[in-house]
């Protein structure tokens, strides 16, 4: 028998022009004919939440490199504890890859549907003397294991006979014991450096009912001995996990070794098909969290919504706030794939849904703080439509008809009376072009006693419609508006960070959560341009000069959309953190 490798590989690279190193790792493979020419994937995640944009990234590589050679992915949920573990999360886990624009076919695996033979293996490990039942506590258990510098101690019944073993195990099964009274641990190397591999637990006791198996197991595997299992049942070539995974290779490969001795290993396309395991950096994102478990808190202490919380990491509430699943495909891509640990900012992953929505989006006209506007030279009861391009991005994207009238809404930031010199919006005085429509000047302003601004008024050029110039006078002010009269006053929510640290996790000595940001959701109203009250779930607008807003799926009714705010113009955070 070949000794065990006890310390993972790091030395996985491949020149730049051959692809990222598992790429170039699997295309050697597929050269060599070490896989009988197939290339299978799987992406494998435990139902205990849901998946968050960490996720997308090990999904984008899994499906895209099966994709890349011609091969399948299996989607797979690693069900192995059902203390965490529900319907809700395995089917949330579907709709969300799907939505990336994934799928698996007919490859749709639990690690519960292999528990049978997942149990047999242990038996035969235990009767080839390389499995025993061990009574330590979970304290204890850790306590004999030590530390990598010096040797752990052999449990008290690593030497029991096997057939003692095997009857403790059925017993086990029988659910004689209660948790944590026994467990199953493979024999192995208590000397080892790498403290996973000192006689790591394979089974423990759980009396509680699993989401798809129900009464039927009171005994469960260890992820680290159901995860090579299930590669080598389902003939998977090419594992890839995150970094954290790389100290549990050495186990991986000792579990498909006990699996080739006893035959169980998969023959296709006549070469017998031995998983193994490589490690890339995860995805970690500023101003969030990615534990499932910090994650859940938030969750369970009503710190957001739930798991589709427009401002969460999840995928579903990327979703939510109106993500298109191209740009965190695009994005996933834009990170790479390597082993350096490093965090990615927010703002890279909010400049691709900005690139893509800025394709795709159509064009709204809105006011968020309005103020009126009156063209003292309009007929008070006259209203005209002018034609606005829905995206001048999209040369099919068509015209639409916005109303005009006399009394008009714009923002109260388009209006400055001692306005510095590069400020070319409104002023008393000043000429500026109202979008699509016509030229303004501003003749002169109503203010109450406080000074506060109520009216702008002044005149237009009647022979400027469309907003062109009729002797090509130079304009170079532009702003929007909205028909006072037709505006419709739609709810919005104006998203931030989630956090305002960049680490939330940085400072062991505070909980995480004093650093949620209090100003994560801001509730508000934007007057609209009637057809924007038409705007569906999941179709992505911009307001103009605003940002980027897409109605909520959970809370909005048809004709009277709740617009999220997906993302801003521009990278507004990254200059009001940098102003203090």
């Amino acid at each position: 028998m070949n000794k065990p490798e006890e310390t993972a590989k790091t030395d996985d690279t491949a020149p730049p022009e051959t692809g990222h190193f598992l790429q170039q790792w699997i295309s050697d493979d597929v050269a060599s004919g070490k896989t009988g020419g197939l290339v299978v994937t799987r992406f494998p995640p435990e139902p205990n939440g849901y998946l968050h944009i960490g996720h997308a990234k090990a999904i984008c590589l899994d499906f895209g490199m099966a994709a890349h050679f011609g091969g399948e992915c299996h989607l797979r949920l690693d069900d192995t504890n059902p203390s965490k573990e529900s319907d809700e999360y395995a089917e949330n886990i579907k709709e969300d890859i799907h939505w990336l624009g994934f799928d698996w076919g007919e490859h749709f695996y639990s690690a519960a549907d292999m528990f049978d033979t997942m149990y047999e293996i242990a038996e035969k490990l235990i009767m080839s003397g390389r499995a025993y039942v061990c009574r330590l506590s979970q304290e204890e258990w850790k306590s004999y294991r030590g530390v990598p510098t010096s040797p752990g101690k052999e449990s008290p019944t690593r030497n029991t006979p096997p057939e003692e073993n095997l009857d403790l195990f059925r017993r086990m099964r029988a659910g004689e014991f209660a948790d944590g009274e026994m467990c199953l641990r493979a024999k192995i190397d208590m000397a080892s450096p790498n403290i996973h591999f000192r006689d790591p637990v394979l089974y423990r006791i759980i009396h509680t009912e699993h989401y798809h198996t129900g009464k039927k197991w009171c005994i469960y595997p260890m992820y680290d001995f159901a995860h090579p299992i299930e590669d080598a049942l389902e003939g998977v070539t090419h594992s890839m996990c995150t970094l954290e995974f790389e100290v549990h290779r050495p186990l991986y490969d000792w579990v498909i070794d006990r699996m080739d001795e006893i035959g169980m290993l998969r023959v296709r396309n006549g070469v017998k098909i031995r998983p193994a395991q490589r490690e890339f950096s995860r995805l970690n994102l500023t101003h969030t969290v990615m534990s499932k478990r910090k994650l859940l808190e938030l969750v369970e202490k009503k710190f957001v919504s739930g798991w589709d919380d427009p401002r969460m990491p999840t995928i579903c509430a990327m979703r939510r706030r109106g993500y298109p699943a191209a740009a965190i495909r695009k994005f996933c891509e834009s990170v790479g794939v390597t082993k350096f640990k490093s965090n990615t900012d927010f703002s890279l992953l909010e400049d691709a849904v900005r690139a893509e929505l800025n394709k795709t989006a159509q064009r709204r006209l809105g006011v968020f703080d309005p103020v009126r506007l009156i063209i003292d030279n309009y007929p008070v009861d006259k209203t005209e439509y002018f034609d606005a391009v829905n995206n001048p991005e999209d040369d099919s994207g068509g015209m639409r008809k916005v109303p005009f009238s006399k009394v008009l809404l714009v923002e109260r930031a388009d209006f400055m009376k001692d306005p510095p010199r590069k400020f070319y919006r409104l002023a008393v005085g000043r000429e500026v072009r109202l979008r699509y429509a016509c030229l303004f000047t501003c003749t002169h302003i109503v203010e109450n006693e406080n000074g506060e601004l109520l009216e702008i008024h002044g005149t237009m050029d009647p022979q400027s419609g469309g907003g062109t110039s009729p002797d090509g006078r130079v304009v170079k002010g532009t702003i929007h508006w909205v028909s006072e009269r037709h505006a419709v006053k739609l709810p919005v929510r104006q998203y931030e960070r989630l956090f305002s640290a960049e680490d939330p996790l940085a400072d062991e000595t505070r909980d995480f959560k004093e650093f949620l940001n209090p100003g994560s959701c801001v509730e508000t109203f934007v007057y609209a341009e009637p057809e924007a009250a038409k705007t569906l779930p999941g179709e992505p607008i911009q307001f103009e000069r605003m940002g980027y807003f897409c109605p909520d799926s959970k809370d909005s009714l048809p004709g009277a959309p709740v617009f999220n705010r997906t993302v801003t113009l521009r990278d507004s955070w990254t200059k009001k953190q940098a102003a203090g």
